[in-house]
């Protein structure tokens, strides 16, 4: 399994223009936020919106890298391949979890990367600063975004036959998935209807998480007098989700960890279909 794993992992970042299209997802609310946003939120500090960014182009980067990391599992798939490897020693359950180990990886290496860029821009452009402390839980944040988005992925490619039709679909999701974690436009300046669908989407909860942990300081300074300003600010922002009301961190975790256990137990039963129709074959 580990020399798959390191197949897929070398092969991915061969492909210079596949990472740098992995990427695109992140990179457009990145730029968007410099050259449009910003401008439009100077009311704020910049070590506050810059950090919510940051905790937003996070969740991206976890949806976007892992998806484009399955287009060798795909390619494989078309081209044959699984077929020769389904009858090795690794097995049907081998080959599939090589695919998502390396999904992982790529999705987190790609946060990790994303997110020294974003840190390093903004401490010289804006002067911020980072509380190190938190490094560790954002590790921690990074591949547990990483894990969910590649069970979520590993879903939905299942159904790829081609290359070609992931790739549509890695661009769609790439432009879409600034609006559904709220970095284009924040929540709660979306009508009802489009809250509610941003609400469906897992990788919004992530959103949340992230921002909770990079803005904790700085929501503290800024609201260090005004907690009704701050949790109108965190409601309208996307920093907390609101259902019947704000939910805490530990609820947020809570909904990650159920739609995480859900969708791995659907992958597993996923692949049981499949692997039982091919040696029915």
């Amino acid at each position: 399994m580990l020399a798959l794993i390191k197949r897929n992992f070398l092969l991915y970042f061969r492909n210079r223009s596949g990472v740098i299209l992995s990427l695109f997802g992140a990179i457009i609310p990145f730029v968007l936020y410099i050259v449009f946003l910003k401008s439009n939120s100077e009311g704020y500090s910049s070590q506050l919106m810059d950090l919510w960014l940051i905790g937003g182009v996070l969740a991206v980067t976890g949806l976007t890298t892992t998806l484009a990391a399955f287009s060798r599992q795909v390619e494989d798939r078309e081209r044959k391949v699984t077929d020769d490897l389904f009858i090795t020693d690794l097995g049907p359950w081998g080959l599939q979890l090589s695919y998502l180990v390396s999904s992982v990886i790529i999705g987190f290496l790609m946060q990790v990367i994303m997110f020294a860029f974003m840190l390093s821009y903004f401490m010289q452009a804006d002067k911020i600063s980072f509380e190190w402390g938190n490094l560790s839980y954002l590790v921690l944040l990074m591949l547990l975004n990483s894990l969910l988005a590649t069970l979520i992925n590993a879903l939905i490619v299942q159904r790829f036959k081609s290359v070609d039709s992931l790739g549509k679909l890695a661009t769609v999701v790439g432009a879409t998935s600034g609006f559904l974690v709220g970095t284009y436009i924040p929540i709660g300046n979306l009508p009802n209807m489009a809250q509610n669908l941003m609400k469906l989407t897992p990788s919004n909860y992530m959103a949340s998480l992230f921002r909770q942990l990079l803005m904790k300081e700085s929501l503290a300074d800024t609201f260090a007098n005004n907690s009704q300003s701050r949790v109108a600010f965190e409601k309208t922002m996307g920093i907390r989700i609101e259902w019947q009301e704000l939910l805490t961190r530990t609820e947020t975790f809570y909904i990650v960890g159920i739609v995480l256990v859900a969708i791995a137990l659907i992958w597993m039963v996923q692949n049981m279909i499949v692997i039982r129709r091919l040696k029915l074959q």
